[in-house]
């Protein structure tokens, strides 16, 4: 804040041209914006641009200058779009982003192109859209010199984001652990506590997901330097979303009254703030826990509140969640037919949007908690739409729960007299394939190494992976790391020491 004070000041320099009092102006909206302060964001940009769904004044600056400005509305749009719910916000912020994107383009401003498509990769974000968004990404990156570190810096974190909300959390973690030198050489409070953020946020799924004691530890000290940075930078809004993820990992813990206690704390900073969107994550977190604790209908009454807000706004992830956690909630009070329709909605959300992640989520879902109240062929169909959705899924949880799910629904089929399709079926292979396939998702995730590999499958030690390898998956050996050849004892065998001494 201490930079967009002395922007002000400068604001008020006599003489200064209509060209440099616009740049000034982006200046100081886009630290505000980073403050998360949006509405003194859009007010510094007054003169240039008056909100959400209106066009920037753009006469009589020169080319670079109309760039950056539209940039800036762009920017603002899709923030402002996603914290206060306006409709094809996001929309309309590409179309400005785009069209500042191509200025730079013309312009050969490689450095302000790559900034643009990072901002643009966030609309695609906020939609759900990730494939869209990684793929801008790197383009951005491709843009960046070496020495735009702190614009590198940036876009490896909104990659990593994508990839955590695509739960592909190896290559979350890949990026945080590439960005690492670079915070090296930054010293913004706001971007290294988002830096932090985000890695704790990594760090808490693996943990929880691989039962990784050590991820877990490393994720606290990493919310720990965030909030610390964030304090810093006087962020509350962050700070309160740090508060959100902390409470989930207690959550994952059983440490209910902790968990409590934290979104108890978010909620707080959230209603002061007036953030909808942020607050319902709060609720859809807090249903998570209750669930947990056994209070299912607070759960359900929580949890809905949280959809009916998302319901409102552009986040077809959050809103996707909600849902599938709310389904969760009715299936407990036994209204299955209302629970049904609340999963396959979250479904057919998430796969308008691209989420494929959390719509194969919601469909196992589905076969988990109705699997009784669906027929045997209702099964098999959700069971083949949920692997299609997440063919590419990196969750190693994620995927086991798909492959028990294919085992039952395997088994129902088994039970039925077989129809003509199923001609030369084999229950066996296809247990092997399955079997075969979470080995060598694990293999990969654990860089060929059999000892995490077993750990990530739930063996209790290596050697069983290693016998079950050997025994019926032996074209897998080629995946395994090479194996290290023991480095030989410093003492002698007493017959070479002997054999030497022969000889000398």
């Amino acid at each position: 804040m201490h930079l967009a004070n002395e922007l002000l000041r400068e604001l008020d320099t006599p003489g200064l041209s209509l060209n440099e009092r616009a740049r000034l102006r982006c200046r100081l909206a886009k630290q505000l914006e980073q403050a998360g302060d949006f509405e003194a964001a859009r007010e510094a940009m007054a003169e240039l641009w008056q909100g959400v769904d209106t066009r920037p004044v753009l006469e009589g600056l020169d080319d670079e200058t109309k760039a950056e400005v539209l940039l800036r509305a762009g920017a603002l749009t899709g923030w402002i779009g996603r914290t206060t719910q306006i409709e094809g916000s996001q929309e309309m912020a590409k179309d400005l982003i785009s069209e500042s994107l191509r200025a730079f383009e013309q312009l050969g401003l490689k450095s302000k192109v790559g900034e643009a498509r990072s901002e643009l990769a966030l609309c695609y974000w906020r939609a759900g859209a990730f494939d869209e968004a990684r793929l801008i990404l790197q383009e951005a990156l491709d843009e960046f010199e070496a020495s735009d570190i702190e614009q590198r810096a940036i876009a490896l974190l909104r990659r990593a984001i994508v990839e955590r909300a695509s739960t592909r959390l190896g290559d979350a973690l890949s990026i945080y652990n590439e960005a690492i030198p670079l915070f090296a050489h930054i010293d913004d409070h706001l971007l290294t506590a988002h830096f932090h953020h985000g890695f704790a946020n990594v760090l808490n799924q693996l943990g929880t997901a691989e039962h990784r004691q050590d991820y877990v530890d490393r994720a606290l000290i990493e919310y720990a330097a965030a909030s610390f940075h964030f304090e810093q930078a006087g962020h509350i809004r962050v700070q309160a979303c740090v508060d959100i993820n902390i409470g989930f990992l207690f959550f994952k813990l059983n440490r209910f009254s902790e968990a409590h206690e934290h979104l108890y704390r978010a909620q707080v900073l959230f209603t002061k703030l007036g953030h909808n969107l942020h607050l319902a994550q709060v609720y859809e977190t807090r249903a998570r826990v209750l669930l947990a604790e056994g209070r299912t209908v607070e759960a359900e009454k929580t949890v809905r509140s949280a959809v009916h807000t998302l319901e409102k706004g552009a986040n077809a992830s959050w809103l996707a969640e909600a849902l599938t956690t709310h389904g969760i909630a009715l299936v407990r009070l036994n209204h299955s037919d209302q629970a049904r329709a609340v999963l396959e909605h979250a479904v057919n959300v998430s796969e308008q949007a691209g989420d494929f992640e959390n719509a194969g989520v919601a469909a196992l879902t589905t076969i988990e908690q109705l699997g009784s109240n669906l027929s045997t062929r209702e099964v098999c169909e959700t069971v083949d739409h949920a692997r299609i959705l997440l063919e590419k899924t990196q969750d190693i949880g994620t995927l086991r729960r798909l492959a028990k799910a294919a085992f039952e629904s395997l088994f129902l089929t088994h039970a039925v007299p077989t129809p003509p399709d199923w001609q030369g079926f084999s229950f066996r292979r296809a247990v092997l394939r399955y079997e075969a396939h979470l080995i060598r998702l694990a293999l990969k995730d654990a860089g060929g190494m059999v000892t995490r590999a077993a750990r990530l499958l739930g063996f209790s030690n290596h050697q069983s992976l290693v016998a079950l390898i050997n025994s019926r998956h032996k074209d897998l050996l080629e995946t395994r790391s090479p194996v290290r050849r023991r480095r030989q004892h410093l003492i002698a065998h007493p017959k070479r020491r002997k054999k030497k001494s022969d000889g000398e």
